[in-house]
């Protein structure tokens, strides 16, 4: 890759950053464990899977689209 182009540089920039930092490696700790209980444990118990408790298996986009076309009206 050629040291002069963009990509190269901010690479290099990042790299240098992540290599020479303290703190910031347990910051990013704690932002990662934070993103994995907000996708992993949370979903599972307070996001169940709606369309598979309500819509008959195979008719789940017409399930969706018969919803939306009776709330859009009102009903």
């Amino acid at each position: 890759m050629n040291k002069e182009s963009f990509f190269y540089r901010a690479y290099d920039l990042y790299m240098d950053g992540f290599r020479n930092m303290r703190l910031g490696r347990t910051l990013w700790a704690i932002i990662l464990i934070k993103l994995f209980i907000m996708f992993a444990i949370l979903k599972v118990f307070f996001f169940p899977n709606f369309l598979k408790e309500n819509a008959p298996e195979g008719q789940e986009p017409d399930y969706v689209a018969t919803e939306m076309i009776e709330r859009a009206a009102g009903h």
